[in-house]
């Protein structure tokens, strides 16, 4: 190699050229190319995968797996194709953020900031929790489901939504359904209601009432769209670092858990063949009547009496505990849709008393503003400990599972800021605080 090396060295430029030119040495010539090329090649891969892999590194220990298939689930439904809601942020999940992005005019990256990951999934909760006046909003906006976006965009500026009229729904048969097999007989009380309104016809009468409170106070449907409209303008959910009003956190959980119990029943409810959504309403109807009583104990006795007053209506029924928490997951769905607080609350303590303690932050809840229930802070914190004890115990959250500082926010803003700025204050007296509208 050293004499072939001072051979080429003594040959005159224009002889090496030459000679390089005719292949004389491209053998050997060529193999140093390529090794330079190759790595070069490596060299270029390194940076490329460094920089790639510098890319991925800011979202990827901030992102759980589960809150991944959320967002993919909710680019699916918006119609932003993500695939298969696996929890892994690859390709086609970067590619429907990047549309979604483009879609709301947010600059495309490709990852999702706070805010447009906060409105994506609370935009899909509250499309699901919708039922009909959703699909009037899809029919008006005309652009499928992402014209939801838009809608609920406007709506946070200020802009009043505008829906479609209601169809008239057609008389189903009435059949009977695990609602009302859940419900002893004694207790299934005639709603006088819901028959004469069937039997209306047309005109005014025809039109369903799905958000009439039914007598039970103030609207928590009203309330929830009022807190989702500050929400947006702030930018996102309140967090533990950036809580400053104890009260309005909860109020957004509240909402926020409002939302997922009625997505949750509905894919339940999607399931049951032969009955259709009106049944269901009629038939979940008939927990309220059954349910009274210990719902109105709720502000009345210690979470421990209503508790084991629950328990013996469990034992009545003659059900499995699995049917029987069924049922009162579609009911609880249905109770929050149609704005009935003793269907919610009353399916809500079913749940607490089956031993699924994380809905007893729902309790809490209504305890707390006065929801369906004589409002009273003092019981409500009872009803919150319990909750975030168990879930800090082990239990499986029921909502917004896949937000690891959800319990830390509960926790903080009901009992770490009793004398700060609308948390929850303990009240002097033992007596019911009423909210007059």
């Amino acid at each position: 190699m050293a004499a072939l090396m001072t051979s080429v060295a003594a040959l005159p430029a224009s002889q090496a050229v030459a000679d390089f030119k005719d292949g004389l040495v491209g053998g050997l010539v060529g193999g140093a190319v390529s090794g330079i090329i190759v790595n070069e090649s490596a060299k270029a891969r390194e940076r490329k995968r460094t920089t790639t892999t510098t890319q991925r590194a800011y979202r990827a220990p901030t992102v759980s797996s589960q809150q991944v298939r959320e967002e993919q689930t909710a680019l699916n439904y918006f119609g932003f194709p993500a695939g298969t809601p696996d929890g892994v942020s690859g390709r086609n999940t970067r590619n429907a953020v990047s549309t979604y992005q483009a879609h709301m005019n947010y600059p495309v990256t490709g990852y999702l900031a706070d805010y447009e990951r906060q409105f994506l999934i609370s935009s899909y909760y509250r499309a699901q929790s919708g039922g009909m006046a959703t699909s009037q909003l899809i029919a008006q906006r005309g652009q499928g489901t992402r014209g939801l976006l838009h809608a609920y965009r406007d709506e946070a500026a200020g802009a009043p939504p505008v829906y479609a009229a209601a169809p008239v729904p057609v008389p189903q048969p009435q059949l009977q359904s695990p609602v009302m097999a859940a419900i002893p007989q004694a207790a299934q009380v005639p709603q006088p209601d819901v028959q004469p309104v069937a039997q209306q016809g047309a005109g005014l009468g025809a039109l369903p009432n799905l958000m009439a409170s039914g007598g039970e106070g103030p609207s928590l449907a009203s309330h929830c769209n009022q807190v989702s409209l500050v929400t947006n303008s702030n930018g996102g959910f309140v967090t533990a670092a950036s809580m400053q009003d104890p009260r309005f956190a909860l109020n957004e959980q509240f909402c926020l858990a409002r939302t997922y119990a009625i997505a949750e029943g509905e894919t339940m409810a999607a399931a049951l063949k032969g009955i259709t959504p009106e049944q269901l309403e009629e038939q979940c109807r008939a927990f309220g009547p059954a349910m009274r009583d210990h719902v109105a104990a709720l502000s009345l006795k210690d979470r421990g009496e209503v508790i084991d007053g629950v328990r013996g209506f469990v034992l009545s029924t003659g059900q499995s505990p699995a049917q029987l928490a069924g049922t009162a997951k579609i009911c609880l769905s249905v109770g929050y849709r149609i704005d009935n607080m003793t269907v919610a609350l009353g399916s809500g303590l079913l749940l607490t008393a089956l031993g699924e303690e994380a809905y007893g932050e729902l309790m809490g809840h209504h305890l707390n503003e006065g929801f369906g229930t004589t409002k009273r802070s003092d019981l409500a914190q009872v009803w919150y400990r319990a909750a975030v004890d168990a879930v800090e115990n082990g239990a499986k959250p029921v909502f917004a599972p896949g937000d690891s500082g959800r319990n830390d926010l509960l926790r903080r803003a009901a009992f770490g800021g009793a004398a700060a700025q609308g948390g929850m204050v303990q009240p002097a007296a033992a007596l019911p605080t009423f909210k007059l509208d």
